[in-house]
């Protein structure tokens, strides 16, 4: 692999100097602003602290992808995403749902074929199939908030809400291209924001539930 070919994969991008895509470069403050934000709202709790950390440096790579427009910051990119998705279900499903650890294991590593089963599915159909990967993970919270929804109390309505954010920011990316002739700056903006957002919040629901869980043990 040519670690070093450029992408051109967003409307706002119009060749491939640095600042080429200066809104998609400059809104990736806003992962930045969650991490942090969410990291002083989370002593005591180490794991959520380490999704803080994955969450700064989710907004560092994709701020590398939309400058540098290369393969290896492509990496950068995505990468940190799939770490925040596969650490975040073994803290649900060991955490949360009090799973044994060979459980939570394998429950964290099903996240795989159910990943490839869905991308497939969806990768001919009409307006997810751009996004096809993302929507794995709205689904599965709405699967996880229904499932075990007695087990997650209040939870469980966090992980919906997070779907719902989830989905209007994945639509923003889906439809970054197809607006591109009306709207020339592009609507992967609101990918980042909602993005932010989301895995914020997300790591509010785990921090809440998690304190809640020890005042009642308290």
């Amino acid at each position: 692999m040519n670690w070093s070919e450029q992408i051109d994969a967003y409307c706002e991008r119009t060749d491939f100097s640095y600042w080429s895509e200066p809104v998609n470069a400059v809104t990736n403050l806003a992962f930045l602003v969650a991490a942090v934000w969410m990291w002083r709202r989370s002593a005591g709790l180490p794991a959520a602290r380490v999704l803080c950390a994955i969450l700064f440096v989710i907004g560092v790579g994709s701020f590398l992808f939309h400058t540098h427009a290369t393969a290896w910051a492509a990496m950068a990119d995505v990468v940190p995403i799939g770490l925040f998705i596969l650490f975040y279900l073994f803290l649900v499903d060991r955490q949360m749902l009090g799973w044994p650890l060979w459980a939570a294991a394998i429950g964290t590593a099903g996240f795989l074929p159910y990943a490839v089963g869905v991308t497939v599915v969806l990768r001919d159909v009409p307006f997810f199939g751009v996004s096809n990967f993302y929507w794995t993970v709205p689904i599965l919270l709405v699967i996880y908030a229904v499932v075990f929804r007695a087990r997650l109390g209040v939870a469980a309505r966090g992980f919906v809400i997070g779907a719902v954010i989830l989905s209007a920011s994945i639509t923003a990316r889906t439809l970054d291209e197809a607006l591109c002739d009306v709207w020339p700056i592009g609507t992967h903006l609101g990918w980042h924001l909602l993005n932010a957002v989301m895995l914020g919040w997300m790591i509010e629901v785990y921090r809440r539930h998690m304190v809640e869980g020890a005042a009642q043990r308290g």
